[in-house]
């Protein structure tokens, strides 16, 4: 049986200033909790799950406690509208203090506040061997419960930084950076890419000025039809998929 004060604790990390002082996140259901069992499993303190889950899975815990618990039990401490079998406090992952750019692509993101569009942009990194994010400081935070659902567990397998986007990119002196803009050269025209730094802007302003003057090209995915702009995640998945 979850005591109350334990019930208590996990409901708070809902909250970014609690997950900061805890040095912690929430994973919840079947198959974040296997990717990060898979990926990170050094980083989980503890597993609270249903007995059918804790029974399919004994061999993947690898030592880790799994505490079994009633279905009203994982609602109570679920941040999800449907409590999903299994919820897991991980510790927040270690980030390293340089980010290499050399011979990599790197998404740099600038002020993505959406925590579904965030988490997807994860996903979508992962998807097209993308190991590292560098996002603004105002992005939404990468442990909300949103955002680490939408990554569907790629959040155990791709870097995110936290940086002064500006004061970053200006650093970045030998490395080309381009700018997802809606006036730029046509991204169909380009050659696939071994280095460089896609820049994608908020999803309602874009780029904001003081970012984009640090870009060295403006990509544009070529429109055929009215839509004004597209959601920042498919613009992602866009350019990556045709440089990458």
């Amino acid at each position: 049986m979850l005591v109350k004060q334990k019930t208590k604790y996990i409901q708070t990390l809902g909250q970014k200033k609690f997950r900061q002082q805890e040095g912690v996140f929430i994973a919840e259901g079947p198959k974040l909790v296997k990717e990060i069992l898979e990926y990170q499993p050094a980083s989980i303190k503890e597993i609270f799950a249903a007995k059918e889950w804790i029974d399919a899975n004994k061999k993947n815990l690898k030592g880790i406690v799994a505490t079994e618990i009633t279905e009203v039990e994982l609602e109570k401490i679920s941040q999800l509208s449907t409590a999903n079998k299994v919820l897991a406090v991980v510790k927040q992952f270690e980030e390293d203090k340089d980010i290499i750019t050399k011979e990599k692509i790197t998404l740099a993101l600038d002020c993505i506040q959406d925590p579904g569009n965030l988490g997807a942009i994860i996903r979508i990194a992962d998807w097209f061997g993308v190991e590292q994010i560098v996002c603004s400081n105002d992005s939404a935070d990468v442990y909300n419960p949103k955002v680490v659902q939408a990554t569907m567990g790629s959040i155990a397998r791709v870097k995110v930084f936290y940086k002064n986007l500006g004061e970053w990119l200006a650093m970045q002196k030998d490395i080309r950076v381009y700018a997802a803009a809606l006036e730029g050269q046509d991204l169909t025209g380009m050659k696939k890419l071994s280095e460089g730094i896609i820049v994608i802007g908020n999803e309602s302003k874009g780029i904001s000025e003081s970012v984009l003057k640090l870009c060295n090209v403006k990509i544009t995915i070529p429109k055929k039809g009215r839509a004004e702009s597209l959601n920042a995640a498919v613009a992602a998945a866009l350019i990556l998929s045709h440089i990458t």
